[in-house]
């Protein structure tokens, strides 16, 4: 079950619930393969609505790294995700915002 508080969003992928996480090694990978300068300017982009399907798929597959799902990037290609690119992006969206989010203790 995905816990938002610690920064869970879930997404089913080819009929099976996934629970992916931003951790601070999943940004770390995430960050390596950008091609921008800094995570910040993905979430300018993804605020902006000028994200592309490519920065959902990284943002998709670093969130499935952290959470510990072994759902490959080549599988994750090929995948289908239910409710589509809309679902797939709102989730990478989400991990975002999770992953960035400060909660009171």
């Amino acid at each position: 079950m995905a816990n938002p508080w610690r920064g869970d969003v879930a997404l089913e992928i080819d009929g099976q619930t996934h629970v992916m996480r931003l951790t601070l090694g999943a940004l770390a990978e995430l960050e390596a393969s950008l091609e921008e300068k800094s995570l910040m300017a993905l979430v300018e982009r993804f605020e902006s609505s000028s994200f592309t399907s490519q920065d959902v798929l990284d943002l998709l597959h670093a969130g499935l790294r952290g959470g510990k799902c072994g759902v490959e990037a080549d599988a994750l290609y090929h995948a289908d995700i239910t409710g589509g690119p809309i679902a797939a992006a709102k989730a990478a969206a989400e991990l975002l915002a999770r992953a960035f989010t400060v909660h009171g203790t």
